[in-house]
């Protein structure tokens, strides 16, 4: 059957085509308009704003035209042509003024969705289908648009199915485009019309625009690859579909033309600059691809050419594989001259134009150029289809692949043989079918094609694989038993022999149990080549068959085979019973046969034996097939655990309940002879033994212990009971003793053990007697003593112990020896002492307490001597002279202590009597001492005890001389004795320094060791009193006589400055303000004068004015005053002066002017004070701010930054 065409593809919108502008606004339908030329009708259809129109070209393409605007169409024959309108619309013929007009209406009484495809959406306009005049047209092929694309939707694609065309019969175009011929009159009536047209456009006269002959409908730049023959679409046979397009460069929409222009845009455009691109060249042309060049464009603007850079246009490069009007496809948008065009295909044709635009400048587009690219070699073939197969045949047909421009020769089909090997050639020829033949059954077969024309051998197709049918499979074998159990069997089988391992074969399982009478069931149906039947019956045949299967039958049954399934396990025996009396030794036993015995007969018997106390561990005594048992070398008084289990042909049984039986006890065994246990001591002996091997089947319940001196010497009984361990005492060191052992159970004793052989260790010595001591000195005594009995053992050492107190001795000797003398005694004292002797064996006790005082002798040496501190005096004494010292009285050594010899200095001695301090005076002061003292009693004198070093302290020191080296009217500065100010040296001699108060009593201003004062807050004209006292570590000296000093008198206060009022031209009036008497002396005055630097005085007196005469004209001045003070004293009269006034400026001018000048002065000096004040108040605020900053940088380098 062949292939249905592809449907329409969208078509940009006609923009070659001149429209006539419309004449009628009308409302959203479309109305044909007919004009009547000579032998050429012309009707105008008025598409609306917003509404497109859609025709078919005289070459088969669509062409779709959007409002407003109006459509030429033409009418060769002279008659109007049929106006298709969409479904739901009709067409009516109006005539008006002798002008015909098709006008569309929807018809709405008439109108079935149900018969048509649905209608647009109501924002959708509709659009007009016009076929060619000499066409037969199908009913309504109109079709509504799809905004912005301008792409058909199929449901509004009406097509008639095609007849039926053969593909041997289908022409082969390479891609060229066939045309539909017309008839050379109505061609010869376009050009006329056509030429016309162009005039009309070129003359500019637009009154009458419908008398204006338009342009060829039929010229369109068309960008589908169908043609539409008999209304129905067919693609081109040898195109094999639309152009694959690759993007080379960036993509680039094709420009859209106006469709509609009036020639007012015409004329505002002639002068525009024009831009011409040469056609370009097609170099280097392969069966798929080819190289593209073209030149540089060149503008042109009235009448003058230009050229470019490349960089300042954008190609793009459009291709065609349907003919020169066919679709357009973009397939490059750059900047390049060159380009290669991939992906091509062999043996088409192909049509491209170059385009160049430009910012500036109006698209250009080029000249087409037309190429063919070279054929190759056909396309791989699809696979070979298979049409019939037989047991031993495969029937093949293929069909032919495009042959890219050279016609397919030959085909070649290769095949496996059916072995999965390398592919072999099985048939090359021109045909499309092939059989093979003498092939084995149900076998696959791999095959593959390939086809060949003048140029080559294409590709291989995909490789198929087919199966040749098959046969019955033959008989299989039985099925083998793999493994029987109790309840299930395990079977497996082999494939038929014969039978390749590729078929696919299905197995069946039958099985007949014996005795039940149903025959043969079928039990396993698959693949598989093993089964496992479970739920079967123990010790049971069973019979089996096997059948195979494959697609084309089932075999024969197998032979018949019998297998059977186990035997069960049986069941446990009865538990054991005693047959008969127990003894210590053996014990009989019986038992009956499992209830179930599994299916088959028992074959034998197992009896396993346990002792109690050992557990889980099972011995066998016996098997066999009989059902009782002797059970002997058993041991007394043992407790033993018994089963039974049996075995068959299903196995081993579980075993039987457990009986227990105890043999009869018998008395123990003898023990193992005792032994030492630990070390022997001297009088006693620990033995430790262990139970009998053999206890009789009892509990050992006590032991017996016997002992003697010897073996001959009779027994005694030393120990009875349960324990494993005595202890023997009372017995004699370095003695040799016998020991026997017997064990006792509830049965009765066993015999004796070994002799065993003990002997006791030696002993340390006895206790020593009371020691005898003699007194050799006060301060000696010898101590001897008498040797003990040693014990077995020679005595190696005494210890000597000695104290004063006889709970608190210590050992003094340790030696052989068997006397000591004690030395470094005390005399009158009571001292202790014992003796103790040692052996190899041990130490021996201490023997009785000796007691022995030493005789009395001189005083012991005084251990504490130290010097008394002045804080440590009841009373004051004169350190410089004395010193005060005290002792501890030491031991008298059994005599009274009468006094003390104290030695110091040069070994002057002092006697006192039984104090423990003393005084020693009339020393030097400031002198080292050397200090050591005795005591003495009746019987002598003691030794000395250590010597003290005592130094006396300096004399205190002498008042100095005072003396006033400042007078003021406030304040004395006292100065006296030599040495700095203040006190460089560590305890410098300290100065009291007193003055005489208002009541008579002296009272302190300083204490410190700096040798001036500065005493302040004095009245003037005063006479003070002062002492002054020194006192260092000696003491404090005596005060110096009384000194007096006398305030000086107070100088009179600093004036203000005085003014200057001008009398006359050259007198001027000096005034000063008054001071009040001080105390009853008079004040003067002192005025000064400086015209220059120095100030010379002009007046003395007690008057505080003055008048200056004789001053020079225009000559400036200073003056200044100051005030003194007048007293009379016993040297006669005196005058003290205090500190000068402000100087007071003024210039001595004409006698109208003097008032102004004076104030002028005034001023100058007030404001000068001003400003020396603020800029003192200035620096001070200065001066706080940089502490504050210093202050405020110390703390953050402390705090943050450390």
């Amino acid at each position: 059957m062949a292939d249905q065409p592809p449907p329409l593809e969208a078509t940009p919108i006609l923009n070659e085509v001149p429209l006539l502008p419309h004449m009628v606004n009308g409302d959203s339908i479309q109305q044909a308009t007919t004009l009547y030329f000579a032998f050429l009708q012309v009707i105008l259809v008025q598409v609306n704003p917003g509404e497109t129109f859609t025709i078919t070209t005289e070459d088969g393409h669509i062409q779709c035209i959007q409002g407003p605007a109006h459509v030429p169409m033409m009418s060769p024959n002279g008659s109007m042509p049929p106006i298709f309108v969409p479904p739901g619309y009709v067409s009516q013929v109006v005539e008006e003024n002798g002008v015909r007009k098709v006008v569309v209406l929807p018809h709405s009484a008439e109108f079935h969705p149900s018969m048509h495809p649905p209608p647009p959406p109501p924002h959708v306009p509709h659009y007009m289908h016009h076929h060619h005049a000499l066409l037969p047209h199908p009913p309504h092929p109109v079709y509504p648009p799809v905004p912005g694309t301008g792409e058909l939707p199929p449901q509004f694609i009406h097509q008639h199915p095609p007849p039926h065309v053969f593909q041997e019969q289908e022409p082969r175009s390479h891609g060229r485009t066939n045309f539909i011929q017309r008839d050379e009159r109505s061609l010869k009536m376009q050009e006329h019309l056509k030429k016309r047209l162009k005039d009309r456009q070129a003359s500019g006269h637009t009154n009458n625009k419908l008398n204006s002959p338009p342009s060829s409908p039929h010229k369109v730049n068309n960008s589908s690859n169908a043609a539409i023959q008999n209304g129905n679409g067919k693609g081109q046979p040898g195109t094999g579909g639309p152009l694959k397009q690759k993007q080379i460069g960036k993509t680039k929409g094709s420009p859209d033309g106006s469709p509609e222009m009036g020639e007012s845009d015409t004329e505002s455009k002639k002068y525009d600059t024009h831009l011409s691109i040469g056609k370009p060249v097609v170099s280097d042309i392969q069966a798929r691809s080819a190289v593209l060049s073209w030149n540089l464009p060149v503008s042109s603007q009235n009448g003058e050419s230009h050229s470019h850079s490349p960089a300042a246009f954008t190609f793009e490069v459009a291709i065609s594989n349907s003919g020169k009007n066919g679709k357009f496809k973009s397939v490059y948008v750059g900047e390049e001259l060159t380009i290669t065009l991939p992906d091509l295909r062999p043996a088409t044709d192909y049509h491209v134009r170059v385009s160049a635009t430009s910012s500036s400048i109006k698209e250009s587009v080029s000249e087409l150029v037309s190429f063919t690219t070279e054929s190759c070699e056909p396309d791989c073939p699809a696979a070979p289809k298979l049409i019939n197969r037989t047991k031993n045949s495969l029937s093949l047909q293929w069909k032919s692949s495009n042959d890219n421009g050279s016609k397919i020769t030959n085909f070649l089909l290769e095949w496996d043989e059916g072995k999965n090997g390398p592919f072999k050639e099985c048939y090359y020829g021109h045909l499309k079918q092939y059989k093979l033949t003498k092939l084995s059954p149900s076998t696959k077969y791999s095959l593959r094609l390939a086809a060949k024309n003048d140029i080559g051998m294409s590709g291989f197709s995909e490789t198929v694989t087919y199966y040749t049918a098959g046969i019955v499979p033959p008989p299989p074998a039985p099925p083998v038993l793999v493994e029987a159990g109790v309840t299930w069997l395990s079977l497996k089988w082999s494939p038929p022999n014969g039978v390749s391992s590729d078929d696919s074969l299905t197995y069946s399982l039958d099985m007949e149990e014996e005795g039940s009478g149903y025959g043969f069931q079928p039990q396993y149906n698959g693949d598989e080549l093993s089964c496992t039947l479970r739920n079967l019956r123990r010790s049971t045949s069973y019979k089996f068959r096997l059948f195979a299967y494959n697609s084309e039958g089932k075999s024969s049954p197998s032979e018949v085979v019998e297998h059977s399934t186990n035997p069960d396990k049986p069941g446990p025996p009865s538990k054991p019973t005693v047959k008969g009396k127990i003894h210590s030794h053996s014990v009989k036993v019986a038992w009956e046969p499992p209830k179930d015995n599994g299916g088959s007969d028992i074959s034998k018997y197992f009896l396993e034996i346990s002792e109690a106390l050992i557990g889980s561990k099972w011995d066998t005594i016996y098997s066999g097939s009989q059902r009782e048992h002797t059970c002997d070398h058993l041991k007394p008084g043992t407790s033993y655990r018994l089963r039974v289990y049996c075995v068959s042909k299903g196995g081993e049984s579980q075993a039987s309940d457990i009986m227990t039986v105890t043999t009869s006890a018998v008395p123990p065994g003898p023990c193992h002879a005792p032994c030492l246990a630990g070390k022997a001591k001297p009088k006693e002996i620990t033995l430790q033994w262990g139970p009998p091997s053999v206890d009789g089947g009892s509990d050992i319940t006590e032991y017996i212990v016997e002992m003697a001196n010897s073996e001959q010497d009779e027994r005694r009984q030393v120990y009875q009971g349960p324990a494993s361990e005595y202890t023997v005492n009372n017995l004699l060191p370095g003695r040799t003793y016998c020991f026997w052992i017997r064990a006792a159970n509830k049965v009765g004793f066993g015999p004796h053990s070994d002799k065993a052989e003990i002997s006791t260790a030696p002993g340390p010595p006895d206790q020593c007697c009371k020691p005898v001591i003699t007194c050799k000195s006060a301060t000696s005594v010898i101590v001897s003593w008498e040797s003990p009995a040693c014990n077995g053992a020679e005595i190696s050492e005494y210890r000597l112990d000695w104290g004063q107190m006889e709970g608190a001795m210590h050992v003094i000797y340790t030696g052989p020896c068997q006397s000591y003398e004690v030395k470094g005694l005390t005399p009158a004292t009571t001292y202790y002492c014992r003796v103790q002797a040692v052996n190899i064996s041990g130490v021996g006790l201490f023997g009785e307490t000796g007691v022995v005082t030493t005789p009395a002798s001189v005083p012991a040496a005084v251990s504490v001597l130290h010097l008394l501190e002045e804080d440590q005096m009841e009373i004051s004494l004169p350190l410089s002279t004395c010193l005060a010292i005290q002792w501890e009285e030491p031991c008298c050594h059994g005599s009274e202590i009468t006094g003390y010899n104290i030695e110091y200095g040069e070994k002057q001695l002092v006697t006192v009597g039984r104090n423990t301090s003393h005084v020693l005076e009339n020393l030097l002061p400031d002198t080292l001492y050397r200090i050591r003292i005795q005591a003495i009693n009746s019987f002598g004198v003691g030794p000395f005890s250590h010597s003290i070093k005592a130094k006396t302290k300096p004399l205190p020191p002498d008042p100095p001389h005072l003396e006033c080296v400042v007078f003021s009217y406030q304040s004395l500065k006292l100065k006296w004795g030599e040495g700095p100010s203040k006190a460089l040296i560590t305890n410098p001699t300290q100065f009291n320094l007193q003055m005489e108060d208002r009541f008579g009593r002296f009272v302190t201003v300083y204490s410190g060791p700096c040798h001036t004062y500065k005493v302040q807050r004095l009245s003037e004209s005063t006479t003070y009193y002062f002492k002054i006292q020194a006192y260092n570590d000696a003491g404090e000296g005596e005060f110096s006589e009384v000194y007096a000093f006398t305030t000086t008198k107070s100088p009179p206060a600093s004036l203000k400055a005085p003014k200057a009022n001008q009398l006359e031209e050259n007198t001027y009036e000096i005034t000063w303000e008054p001071l009040q008497p001080m105390k009853g002396d008079s004040i003067v005055y002192i005025l000064q004068l400086a015209a220059g630097r120095e100030f010379d005085q002009v007046y003395k007196g007690p008057e505080t004015s003055f008048r200056l005469t004789s001053l020079q004209t225009n000559c400036e001045y200073r003056i200044r005053v100051c005030a003194g003070r007048q007293s009379q004293d016993s040297t006669g009269s005196q005058e003290l002066y205090g500190p000068y006034s402000p100087s007071t400026v003024f210039s001595s001018q004409k006698q109208e002017l003097v008032p102004q000048c004076a104030d002028l002065t005034t001023e100058l000096a007030e404001s000068k004070k001003t400003l020396r004040e603020e800029r003192f108040i200035a620096i001070v605020l200065l001066c706080g701010f940089a502490v504050v900053a210093i202050l405020f940088a110390v703390v953050i380098q402390y705090f943050v930054i450390k």
